[in-house]
C-alpha cells in the first residue's frame, strides 16, 4: 500500500499532536515538517526533514496546516498552487464561506483539493448540527462550548501588542452564549488597561462577554481539556417536542489533530476544489475498505 505523504506546516500545540496522529495511522507517513526556524529541531523531529517552506519537501500529497487561523489562507494558496492538497482548522465562522470561495478557485486551477475548517468546531460539530437539521428541520440548535481553553482565541490574544503570554478560557452561559475569560502576562513597557481594551476590540472577542485579567504566570492555569454540548429542540414532520442532545469532553489539540489527519485522508478521494467537512462523505474520513466499513458501521 502506498502511504499518504503528509507535511506538517507549523509545529505548535496542534502540530505536535498531528505528528502523533500520523504515526498512529497505518496509511500515512511523515513527508516533513515546515517551521519558521528550521534550525530549531526538537529531538522527536530529527528523523524527519525540517524545512522553512513546503516546496523544499519531496513527494508531498497533503499539507496539514497547523498555523494560526489568520495565516491559513496564505499558506493554503502556496501549497495548492504547488500541487499539494491542504487541510486546516480555520475557526472564524463568519469567514468560512469567503475562505472556501478563495481556495476553491486556486485548488481547481491547480488540480488540488482543500478541506477547510477541519477541527471539531467548526468541523465535526458542524456535521452533527447538519444531522440535527435534517432529523428535525424546524427548530433551534444551541451549541455550548467548554468550559475549556480555546486555542484559536488564545493565539489571537498572543498576537495583541503588549501580550507576553495568554490563555483564553471559554465558559458556557447557556443557549449558545459564552463568556470569555482571558488571562494574560503583560510586557513590561505596556499598560494593562490598553492591552485589555485591544483584546476586547478584536473580532474574536468583540461579540461575547469578555473579561481580561493580568496574572503572574499563565502556564500555571493551562489545561487542554474542553468540551461541547449541542441541543436541538425541534419538529420532525408535524411532530413536536423532538429533543436531540450531543455531548463530548475532549483534549482540544489532540482531537483537532485527529480530525485534520482524517480530513487529509479524505482529500485524496475528492475532485479538485475546496470543501467544508459537511460536504465530504463521512466514509471518506475513515481508514479501511469501504464495504468492510459499511458492514461494521451500518
Amino acid at each position: 500500500m502506498k502511504k499518504i505523504r503528509a507535511a506538517i506546516v507549523g509545529y505548535g500545540n496542534i502540530g505536535q499532536y498531528v505528528l502523533d496522529a500520523i504515526l498512529s495511522s497505518p496509511d500515512f507517513e511523515v513527508a516533513g515538517i515546515v517551521r519558521r526556524d528550521p534550525n530549531n529541531i526538537p529531538d522527536e523531529l530529527k528523523k524527519y526533514p525540517v524545512v522553512k517552506t513546503v516546496k523544499e519537501l519531496k513527494d508531498v500529497d497533503v499539507a496539514i496546516l497547523c498555523t494560526p487561523t489568520r495565516s491559513v489562507e496564505d499558506y493554503a494558496k502556496e501549497c495548492l498552487a504547488a500541487g499539494i492538497n491542504t487541510v486546516d482548522s480555520y475557526d472564524i465562522h463568519g469567514g468560512i464561506v469567503a475562505l472556501r470561495r478563495s481556495l476553491d478557485a486556486v485548488a481547481k486551477a491547480n488540480n488540488t483539493v482543500s478541506i477547510i475548517s477541519a477541527g471539531w468546531d467548526p468541523g465535526t460539530d458542524s456535521m452533527v448540527r447538519s444531522m440535527f437539521e435534517f432529523m428535525a428541520p424546524k427548530g433551534i440548535t444551541y451549541t455550548n462550548f467548554g468550559p475549556g481553553m480555546s486555542m484559536g482565541h488564545t493565539v489571537a490574544v498572543k498576537a495583541i501588542k503588549g501580550v507576553k503570554a495568554a490563555l483564553s478560557m471559554t465558559i458556557p452561559v447557556g443557549t449558545g452564549i459564552h463568556r470569555r475569560m482571558v488571562y494574560i502576562e503583560v510586557e513590561d513597557e505596556h499598560n494593562f488597561a490598553d492591552v485589555a481594551a485591544a483584546i476586547k476590540a478584536d473580532d474574536y472577542f468583540a461579540h461575547d462577554e469578555t473579561h481580561v485579567m493580568q496574572v503572574e504566570c499563565v502556564d500555571n492555569l493551562k489545561d487542554m481539556g474542553h468540551g461541547v454540548n449541542m441541543v436541538r429542540k425541534g419538529v420532525s414532520g408535524d411532530t413536536q417536542n423532538q429533543l436531540l442532545d450531543f455531548n463530548m469532553k475532549i483534549n482540544n489539540p489532540a482531537l483537532t489533530a485527529q480530525v485534520l489527519v482524517a480530513s487529509a485522508r479524505a482529500t485524496l478521494k475528492q475532485k479538485p476544489g475546496a470543501y467544508t467537512m459537511i460536504e465530504v462523505p463521512v466514509i471518506d474520513y475513515i481508514y479501511g475498505d469501504k464495504e468492510a466499513l459499511i458492514k461494521k458501521l451500518v
